[in-house]
């Protein structure tokens, strides 16, 4: 059996609307879970760049679907944001840093 890649056709009935493809999804789904993992921190977009080192117009990209964050990056975050003693590594290894 040939599976299709997973898509969303525009409502018809919405003349605004349009086709998303896969990779639009895949995008989208992203985008939510970056903006959920952020929003879940209690951080701004502006303090949860500054705290992973990603350029605040990238997070906001990421957030807003219009670019897909590398999936790598996705990976080091949901770590970050679901083990502390890793987040507390992180922020001691951007301090040493500076």
């Amino acid at each position: 059996m040939v599976q299709k890649p997973a898509s969303i056709p525009a409502d018809p009935d919405d003349p605004d609307d349009f086709d998303l493809s896969s990779e639009d999804v895949r995008t989208g789904l992203l985008a939510r879970e970056v903006r959920v993992m952020r929003q879940d921190s209690g951080l701004s977009q502006a303090a949860f760049a500054e705290r992973y080192a990603i350029a605040p117009a990238t997070l906001r990209d990421w957030e807003e679907a219009r670019v897909a964050p590398p999936l790598y990056a996705v990976a080091f975050l949901r770590l970050a944001a679901h083990h502390p003693q890793a987040r507390e590594e992180i922020e001691a290894l951007r301090g040493s840093a500076a």
